[in-house]
């Protein structure tokens, strides 16, 4: 049972993780219906779980691709995730990605899910999981991951891709041995997955760009000029400038400039008002129909599989609109 192959250049979207519940089906089939090729649920603490999503979204849908993004490992036991994660695979076979992580600290902090070593965590839960996927024993009790004696009465046919989702080098590098891929959180400009691919190459055997699936977030808007476009992602970039984002900042030509001026803003707002225009363009897939479809075509070109696009409009069906103009 192998996992398959990495899917040609696609484009996705991100279901919105504050939806109104009567919304998030009817999002799903629309954007299935504009052509879209993923739609990534996020499981952000305090909104809505990955796996309930995915299953919905799965069972309302018949192409588009689904991706989990992500699942916080230190927040599920590893036998009970490959079982979930198991029957989505024998329901919904070849329309599954599962996006894995530490999560975000602050968040596994809150929950007392932080551990000592997160990347240990990850390499033990990952190797753990797709030990469990393909029907075996689990492996060897580690530091953080025991379950040994564990193994799933059904295993799916196919494997679905795993892939981390992490941001530091230390992890990137371990991913191109563990992971099927990766996820690049926003902004995920072309220099910053050249970065990254380059990071993950040396962390493996071989040449896992080969077969390497580069998932790829960003904030995204479309609209008849490219300044009405820029003002609608402003907002979104506000958190651009802390620590946390300063891997995805450090490829770019102005990454010093851009951290002084979020330390002389004061505030989030105030630095995402004080962005200049071509900063705006660079961290953001922003502007007319043919820009982004540029941005996108950028991002492919620099290596990522599935540019996915996160929506910030306030009126969610009329942004998922203006963003499947780039489709055509």
């Amino acid at each position: 049972m192998t996992a398959p192959a990495r899917p040609a250049r696609s484009v996705g979207v991100v279901l919105p993780r504050d939806l109104p519940p009567t919304e998030v089906i009817p999002f799903a089939q629309r954007a299935e219906r504009l052509g879209f090729d993923e739609l990534w649920v996020v499981e952000d603490l305090g909104f809505r779980g990955g796996v309930a999503q995915a299953a919905a979204v799965l069972a309302s849908t018949t192409r588009v691709t689904v991706g989990v993004g992500i699942l916080p490992a230190g927040a599920r036991n590893v036998a009970f995730a490959a079982m979930e994660i198991a029957t989505l695979a024998q329901l919904f076979p070849g329309r599954v990605v599962v996006g894995i992580g530490h999560g975000m600290p602050q968040w596994m902090r809150s929950v007392g899910a932080w551990p000592g070593s997160p990347l240990t965590l990850l390499r033990e839960y990952t190797s753990a999981l797709t030990t469990l996927l393909r029907g075996e024993p689990g492996p060897p009790a580690g530091r953080y991951v025991n379950v040994a004696d564990v193994r799933l009465e059904s295993a799916p046919a196919t494997t679905p891709p795993l892939v981390w989702g992490v941001r530091g080098p230390r992890s990137l590098a371990a991913a191109g041995a563990i992971a099927d891929g990766v996820v690049l959180a926003e902004p995920a400009t072309p220099e910053y997955i050249r970065a990254s691919i380059a990071t993950v190459s040396g962390g493996g055997a071989g040449s896992p760009t080969a077969s390497l699936r580069v998932v790829t977030y960003d904030v995204a808007a479309v609209a008849a000029s490219d300044a009405a476009a820029r003002e609608l992602v402003r907002p979104a970039l506000a958190v651009v400038g802390e620590p946390d984002w300063h891997p995805h900042i450090a490829p770019l030509a102005f990454a010093d400039e851009l951290i002084a001026l979020r330390e002389r803003a004061g505030t989030p707002e105030a630095f995402a008002a004080a962005l200049p225009d071509e900063w705006v363009d660079a961290l953001a897939l922003v502007g007319t129909p043919a820009r982004v479809h540029e941005g996108i075509t950028a991002r492919h070109r620099a290596g990522a599989t599935s540019v996915i696009l996160i929506p910030v409009e306030e009126d969610r069906s009329a942004g998922l609109e203006n963003l499947a103009a780039v489709l055509v």
